[in-house]
């Protein structure tokens, strides 16, 4: 009998079901909100009353598409956080309650977890997956981890962001330049036009694993400061050269710490995950420092970078497999390490 798994994520500010049968991905839907644009940034109530409203569609879009019945379902992972609260009570209540209904298991999945677990998502049997243990560089807007996956259920985080993370940093960045939101999809364009070097911004010097982006935003907000009091339009004319600057200075702080985790682990495989993954600065790099250190790289598809249900899914499924279900007075929650 197969086992199909249904997954909610709602975290953030893109509404996602998708459905995965035995191990396959069967359907992924998406519903990003655009209403943050105009704010700069996700403003939590406004993408809370967004799920309501997308949630319902979504799922019953996910369901369509997998060529299934609601009925066939064998249970029903959500996302449980790490997010923003109002949003997660939405995917957690919704799907708290189509669990009583259908009278099938609960399965509550970690954000971050999922993230590092979306390499397994499968589009057919032939599909290749990581083999452990593994690296993976976790890098969103609120994470910037190096995790040790041994296993499934058995990971370490080796560094993480004592601040700003590093999507964070581009978002943030991109605001100043007067790019929209999100930045980073936007300084990624205009990056490919400029000179890298053009621009010098200060680098972290953490101890150890850890990774911190405060003092680059600093030091990027001094540099346009500065020179705005000369050029009014310094940053219409040197806008591609800023981005070109600004995103390598950001992939050698990764990089750097990344590699130093390599060479620690003794690991032959490195994978990325994570909405920055998408970038492709980034994907070229870490493709480049494996090849350097004759490594195995595995770099999502893009659809599985962002926040997205298929990854839920597919936690999910790996947990229903080991017996690990939820109990439906778990409530959600906003911060926790993986």
């Amino acid at each position: 009998m197969s086992v199909i798994i249904l997954g909610i994520e709602s975290s953030c500010d893109d509404t996602s079901a998708a459905v995965i049968a035995d191990g396959i991905l069967r359907s992924n839907v998406i519903a990003s909100q655009k209403v943050h644009e105009a704010y700069g940034g996700v403003v939590p109530e406004l993408a809370s009353r967004a799920h309501q409203q997308n949630i319902v569609p979504v799922v019953s879009e996910a369901i369509r598409q997998a060529g299934i019945d609601k009925k066939d379902l064998t249970a029903i992972a959500y996302t449980r956080g790490p997010g923003l609260l109002g949003s997660l009570l939405v995917g957690t209540s919704f799907a708290k309650g189509m669990s009583i209904g259908l009278d099938i298991p609960l399965i509550d999945v970690n954000h971050l977890h999922a993230h590092v677990l979306s390499h397994f998502i499968k589009c057919d049997q032939t599909d290749k997956v990581p083999e452990f243990p593994f690296l993976c560089l976790l890098i969103s807007g609120g994470n910037s981890q190096i995790i040790l996956v041994r296993s499934m259920n058995d990971m370490e985080i080796l560094g993480k962001t004592i601040d700003d993370a590093a999507g964070e940093a581009f978002d943030k960045c991109a605001k100043v330049m007067g790019l929209p939101y999100p930045g980073g999809p936007h300084i990624d364009r205009l990056a490919t036009e400029g000179n890298p070097e053009a621009f010098s911004f200060s680098k972290p010097h953490i101890p150890g694993l850890d990774y911190s982006f405060s003092g680059l935003k600093t030091s990027f907000l001094y540099t346009v400061r500065d020179n705005i009091k000369e050029d009014p339009d310094f940053i219409t004319h040197n806008l591609p050269d800023l981005c070109a600057s600004l995103q390598k200075t950001i992939i050698d702080i990764l990089l750097n710490k990344l590699s130093k985790a390599i060479r620690q682990t003794g690991v032959r495989h490195v994978a990325i995950g994570g909405g920055v993954s998408a970038n492709s600065g980034v994907r070229s790099a870490v493709e480049k420092l494996c090849r350097d250190m004759k490594i195995t790289p595995w770099i999502p598809e893009r659809a599985f970078t962002t926040d997205n249900a298929a990854m839920v899914a597919i936690a999910g499924y790996y947990k229903y497999l080991n017996n690990e279900f939820s109990d439906l007075a778990l409530p959600p929650f906003a911060r926790v390490s993986i």
